[in-house]
């Protein structure tokens, strides 16, 4: 019997230090894998520390084959989960900046409350709706759009070409504009 099978075996039955073992044995490995995605020191810490309570909920389904590329699978879907819910948080307040920077324009433009108010729910709508259409498209849509970034701009930023950023907003406003038609 191997080490880690040994190791699980006695966790399952109730052994805390038999736990500690895997821990001890995985850490740089499993903090090697988040840093690899998340390239700030001490949110690789955190994800680490979820990535072993992960582990020791999920060791009763654990099949007992290839141990490390068990946990290394748990290791990249937590740092991924880590990214989605960062970038996610990053659009809601890109997009919350923009409407209240877009509700003092209108206001400095002498625009009327009902006008505003229209514009706010068009705004509200289509964030709605971005939220909908995929990842690639909507990233490149908010930059675009909401942050005023030109395309050598997002495609540094994407690490991809300009002719890649034009061909996504392309892409993504046909999206936008059938949605918005439903």
């Amino acid at each position: 019997m191997d080490q880690d099978t040994e190791s699980i075996k006695r966790t399952l039955s109730g052994d805390e230090d038999a736990f500690e073992d895997i821990v001890d044995r995985y850490k740089g490995y499993v903090f090697a894998i988040i840093l690899n995605f998340i390239k700030d020191y001490d949110e690789a810490e955190n994800i680490l520390q979820e990535v072993f309570i992960q582990v020791y909920i999920s060791l009763p389904e654990y099949r007992m084959d290839n141990f490390k590329g068990w946990i290394s699978r748990i290791a990249t879907n937590k740092s991924i989960d880590w990214i989605r819910k960062k970038r996610s948080k990053f659009r809601e307040e890109t997009m919350e900046d923009s409407e209240s920077i877009m509700d003092m324009q209108g206001i400095q433009d002498g625009e009327s409350p009902e006008d505003i108010l229209m514009h706010k729910e068009n705004r509200q709508s289509i964030r709605r709706i971005c939220s909908s259409i995929p990842d690639i498209y909507e990233d490149v849509i908010i930059k675009f759009y909401f942050e005023g970034k030109s395309y050598k701009e997002i495609a540094k930023e994407e690490g991809t070409t300009v002719k890649t950023i034009a061909s996504r907003l392309y892409r993504g406003r046909n999206i936008l504009r059938e949605k918005w038609r439903e």
